[in-house]
């Protein structure tokens, strides 16, 4: 009588076993990589929070440091009028001093330009220029400060006798959008061209100013000179 065969059983349940282990191996690798980059990701962002918030402090702080210097430099600088000549000098070399200080705490067009004002009556005309070239190129958007600015150019050359420099530069302000300080370019760039021997051109100037300008405080000097 032949023998029966036995029917193997096939192992499918270690087979599925294993898998599953296999499985859950890659899964908790793959969450612990995801973890690592989550943890990375919220450090990074913990350091641009406090960097950015740092900045912010250091630059409120700064702000208010400026703003302490410019108060200081203003007093000592519009001061000086009222102290007698012989301290003028040293009054505005403190104003001076104090404004450096506020524009290297923080830039601001306004420290800036009265840096310049400073070396200005100071008589440092070449400091100044040199100052008002940097404003103008800076903060050639303040509408408040560039007519000053260009105008306290036109005046320094004027003081070191380069009048074609000041004709050029008075131009440059005569053709600023709105009208500061156009009717006094009107009127310094005809004494200018009195000055090099052209009455003609001055004429012209003058006439300018007494037409567009009837309401300046140069109107009467111009119509003298015509």
């Amino acid at each position: 009588m032949p023998k029966a065969i036995k029917k193997r059983i096939p192992k499918k349940t270690a087979d599925a076993e294993t898998e599953v282990k296999e499985r859950l191996s890659t899964l908790r690798d793959t969450l612990r990589e995801r973890q690592k980059i989550a943890v990375n990701i919220g450090a990074g962002i913990l350091v641009v929070i406090i960097a950015v918030a740092s900045f912010f402090i250091y630059s409120h702080n700064s702000g208010k440091k400026a703003q302490e210097y410019e108060y200081q430099a203003y007093k000592i600088f519009y001061s000086a009028d009222r102290v007698p000549l012989t301290d003028k000098e040293g009054q505005y070399k403190k104003a001076l001093e104090m404004f450096n200080k506020a524009y290297g705490t923080k830039k601001s067009p306004v420290s800036l330009f009265y840096s310049a004002a400073c070396y200005y009556e100071l008589g440092k005309y070449d400091d100044a220029l040199k100052t008002l070239k940097v404003f103008t190129q800076t903060y050639a958007g303040e509408k408040r400060f560039i007519p000053l600015a260009y105008q306290k150019m036109a005046m320094a050359y004027i003081k070191k006798g380069d009048m074609n420099e000041a004709l050029k530069t008075l131009e440059t302000l005569s053709a600023l959008p709105g009208d500061t300080f156009k009717d006094l370019a009107l009127l310094e760039s005809g004494k200018l061209l009195e000055k090099q021997g052209k009455p003609d051109e001055a004429k012209k100037k003058y006439e300018e100013l007494t037409k567009k300008f009837p309401d300046s405080p140069y109107k009467d000097e111009a119509a003298a000179k015509l």
